[in-house]
């Protein structure tokens, strides 16, 4: 296996040379995570690929689920005796982690994809283009550490593209976009041209915005199934099903991920401010400094809204992330303390078996 294809360069190759040097690990291969399913992975070496778990040990001292592996990571894994399976001993670190908060009414953090160079944020021109819901898209990009790349795809069913690039104008300051047509090709060479030997990028979007059929345009084949869009409302259905990695003919990766109606936010302040830069432009010239920009006197955001230099509904989405964001941060901090104490008992329970094991003996 040709791993420079699949993006194994530094700092991975330092943190793994530096582990495999170490009795611990002597025995591992650096190897990444293209597929997951219930807790089992499917890790390429250069030795092949390989159906991996992770070890007992692994398990034991990992607090949540983002110290797991997920589609995207690298790791070092030792092969099982004369079978094509492995054992994941480690999990190297991130350059880059795209997540969202889980489903549902648990604050926990889920991966969305690892190791990221770009996110291809994909979005139809239809009626599900939704100006908000990529805001909320920008915020978690910026923050994950990857470049957004706007895709809007289906161009040979829209008449007006004018329109919907008027709206991305006001909301994605510095972010390329592409528009895309799988039937007549357009755009495509565009999307190719970013996607370099070694760089790995994610489709991220709702269920029915072209990711599978971008994907199977992109690598030059059938890879994913594809389903037709609902013709009442636009929406899709869900087509993939789970997360993989996959290579492509120019030497990129490509993770494409299943369809979210819905992206919650994690702790994502610091892509709150990169997604809505001209709000954080415009507060520095707030007469206070921890202006809320309501009714405070001599607020810049406020009086740019009304001279209508600001759209109202974006500050209104600003606000709103705002709160999302405060909300997930306290329960966040409150689960990490429950975490590391039920983590520091399960260890002081471990050192007194240990111990009465010593004295029996």
């Amino acid at each position: 296996m040709n791993m420079t294809q699949y993006g194994f360069k530094d700092p991975f190759k330092a943190q793994a040379e530096s582990l495999m040097a170490t009795p611990d690990f002597s025995r591992c291969i650096p190897g990444r995570v293209i597929l997951e399913h219930k807790r089992m992975y499917r890790v390429v070496t250069e030795q092949g690929e390989w159906l991996s778990t992770v070890s007992g040990s692994y398990a034991f001292h990992s607090a949540g689920r983002m110290d797991f592996p997920s589609v995207g990571d690298w790791v070092l894994v030792e092969q099982m005796p004369g079978e094509e399976k492995g054992i994941i001993h480690a999990l190297l670190d991130r350059i880059s982690v795209f997540t969202r908060k889980e489903a549902g009414m648990r604050t926990e953090e889920q991966i969305v994809a690892a190791n990221v160079d770009i996110v291809f944020l994909v979005m139809s021109l239809n009626a599900d283009f939704n100006a908000r819901r990529l805001e909320r898209y920008l915020v978690a990009a910026w923050d994950s550490g990857a470049k957004p790349v706007i895709v809007l795809t289906k161009k040979d069913l829209c008449e007006n593209t004018a329109g919907y690039l008027e709206e991305l104008e006001g909301i994605a300051f510095g972010v390329d976009t592409v528009l895309v047509s799988a039937v007549t090709g357009e755009g495509l060479d565009e999307v190719s041209a970013l996607l370099r030997e070694g760089l790995t990028a994610a489709l991220l979007g709702s269920s029915g915005a072209g990711k599978s059929t971008l994907t199977n345009a992109l690598a030059g084949k059938e890879r994913m199934a594809v389903q037709d869009i609902r013709e009442d409302d636009a929406k899709g259905r869900h087509t993939t099903t789970h997360r993989e990695l996959i290579t492509l003919p120019g030497g990129a990766c490509l993770i494409d991920t299943p369809g979210m109606r819905e992206l919650q936010l994690m702790d994502q302040s610091e892509g709150l401010d990169s997604g809505f830069s001209d709000i954080d432009e415009l507060a520095e010239f707030c007469r206070y400094r921890d202006c809320g920009h309501g009714q405070e006197p001599g607020c810049a955001v406020r009086e740019a809204v009304e001279e209508g230099r600001l759209p109202e509904d974006r500050l209104a989405s600003y606000f709103k992330l705002q709160r999302e964001i405060a909300y997930i941060e306290q329960k966040s901090d409150a689960r990490a303390r429950m975490a590391s104490a039920k983590q520091r008992k399960d260890l002081t329970k471990a050192v007194r078996r240990a111990q009465k094991q010593k004295k029996k003996r």
